[in-house]
């Protein structure tokens, strides 16, 4: 039986049409996120997307992507996996540190994910699905209804970390690292990272439930499958314009997205479309014309938070807003692992005279400050 919409939350006042930004595993991390929505702000962020049953086991690990900033709202947490008591535990938690939102991922390609019936694979599953959907909404349902995490049974360092994050810092080990900007020491002698997650005593209030998902599995099947999501009424649908077969492959298909939809907005959700956005021009465009409320831009944000704005940024003021995020980086994650932070430097140094040097040099450094003394010299070298 086909249940009332839940437009709760930020979802019924976003005005439209709006554009936000994609959850990307292993790019839409807190440092990045950040410098989007200093230098973008999008109207809508979503985290990367987070294993329940990693939580669910009690790896704190896997809560780091979690950490936000208050300047992010509405920040969405996005999570991933296929038990629908873990996305109940899941959505109390995300409840718990102040998101704005819950989303399920549902089209992750990556074989690795799929493979295990979680992103994509859910496609091929729709009673499972929707059963996630069920559980995610309980659990905000239940936390805004006065619930504490203490009594749904998760595991000792979990409740610690949360615990800690709603006093303004999160727990985690960096590689052994104790030491570094932003960091302090805790009493088991762990690093600890300062955060804005702004979690301390507030009103409860009724987080809505999002799903981010794809046309279908090996073929377009994206009428069928969200009329099976809406059955469970989530609050909003992402549509990539792509099946799980295609990966990130060929073009995204915004025919079928303005198909899937049509649907949606008659039940009463809010109808989100993903795929080769270019820009916040091209944004706008598309939402008009494929009937959409709003589009998430993802790749073409990858070194470029100004795509949100119709700026187009100085080799300079990238080279000042790369080295502000390798900063914001090492505040955040300590100095034990600057690796990750190497592929935002390289996306950063492209279309400009010189710039394959000056990545070169960029994947040799380990900290922000040898990341500031290659911008500067490149400076030097070059007028841009």
């Amino acid at each position: 039986m086909k249940k009332e919409a839940t437009l709760c939350g930020f979802w019924g006042e976003i005005k439209r049409p709006f554009t936000g930004l994609s959850p990307m595993d292993g790019v839409t991390d807190a440092p990045f996120r950040y410098i989007a929505c200093k230098y973008g702000k999008p109207d809508v962020i979503f985290t990367e997307f987070t294993p329940v049953e990693g939580i669910s086991a009690g790896a704190v690990k896997c809560l780091y992507s979690l950490i936000y900033d208050k300047s992010e709202r509405p920040i969405v947490a996005q999570f991933f996996g296929k038990t629908p008591l873990c996305f109940y535990k899941a959505s109390m938690i995300a409840a718990e540190l102040g998101f704005d939102g819950i989303d399920i991922n549902m089209g992750c390609p990556a074989k690795n994910i799929a493979g295990k019936g979680c992103g994509a694979g859910l496609i091929l599953e729709p009673a499972l699905a929707k059963k996630i959907i069920a559980e995610a909404k309980r659990g905000a349902q239940e936390w805004a209804e006065g619930r504490e995490l203490k009594g749904i049974d998760l595991p000792g360092p979990i409740l610690e970390y949360i615990a800690g994050a709603k006093k303004g810092w999160a727990k985690r080990t960096t590689g052994g690292t104790k030491a570094g900007t932003g960091k302090t020491t805790g009493a088991d002698g762990h690093a600890t990272a300062r955060t804005s997650t702004a979690t301390a005593r507030r009103a409860r209030k009724l987080l809505p439930v999002s799903v981010k998902t794809r046309l279908g599995y090996e073929k377009n099947t994206a009428a069928e499958w969200v009329k099976h999501l809406l059955e469970e009424s989530p609050a909003a649908i992402t549509m990539h314009g792509r099946t799980f077969k295609q990966g990130y492959a060929g073009t995204a298909d915004w025919s079928a997205i303005a198909q899937a939809a049509k649907i949606i907005r008659a039940a009463g959700a809010v109808a989100i479309g993903n795929g080769d956005v270019k820009s916040v021009e091209d944004a706008v465009r598309k939402t008009g014309e494929y009937g959409v409320d709003g589009v998430l831009i993802g790749r073409a944000a990858f070194g470029n938070p100004w795509v949100f704005t119709a700026k187009t940024p100085t080799v300079a003021e990238k080279f000042k807003v790369a080295a502000e995020h390798a900063k914001k980086y090492s505040e955040i994650f300590g100095r034990g692992y600057f690796s990750p932070m190497k592929k935002h430097l390289a996306w950063y140094c492209r279309g400009f005279p010189g710039a394959a040097a000056v990545r070169q040099e960029l994947m040799k450094t380990e900290s922000f400050e040898e990341v500031e003394g290659i911008f500067k010299k490149a400076l030097k070298r070059t007028i841009y």
